[in-house]
């Protein structure tokens, strides 16, 4: 919850995500999101393989996959490996894309209602996939990781539908 930007809401359990249009009075924390709609998982990763889904259900928009622990959080980069996120995102409800610079357009013939992301540390892969059919949607490859990973997650529209990491 300390990396929690101030229009985001965690549940009790931590395990769903929704952004509000009242910005909360939070303590000032230099791990804190200011200027992008992020928050950081639990747990971070320093080696091994790692397996989570999140539950995206009918959302319109969102973005997910691990950065590395000094990601910049008090103004704006660009979401890419460039500047320590690996992701993808859903954007407008049809639009999906990997976070590299230049974005790259992905093909989903339908949109998941559930996302797996695989952190392979050691041999610098974080690959997502349609958690509930098996396709492979995206993965990087070939990146040299140092240091901690986070799992990350960035919403931008207040939708009805949370945004679920799966127990």
């Amino acid at each position: 919850p300390d990396t929690a930007h101030p229009n985001l809401l965690i549940s009790k359990d931590q395990r769903s995500l929704k952004r509000i249009k009242q910005r909360q009075s939070l303590p000032d924390n230099p791990r804190r999101f200011q200027y992008r709609f992020c928050v950081l998982g639990r747990e971070c990763f320093t080696s091994g393989r790692h397996f989570w889904e999140v539950e995206v259900g009918d959302r319109k928009q969102w973005n997910l996959g691990v950065c590395r622990e000094n990601v910049e959080r008090k103004r704006d980069v660009k979401i890419t490996p460039q500047n320590g996120f690996w992701t993808i995102a859903l954007l407008g409800g049809h639009a999906f894309h990997a976070r590299t610079d230049p974005w790259s357009k992905l093909t989903i013939v339908k949109p998941p209602k559930r996302v797996g992301v695989f952190l392979d540390y050691e041999r610098g892969k974080v690959s997502f996939y349609d958690a509930i059919d098996g396709l492979h949607i995206y993965t990087f490859s070939q990146t040299p990781f140092s240091g901690p990973l986070w799992p990350v997650f960035r919403i931008l529209t207040q939708e009805p539908t949370a945004l679920t990491i799966c127990p």
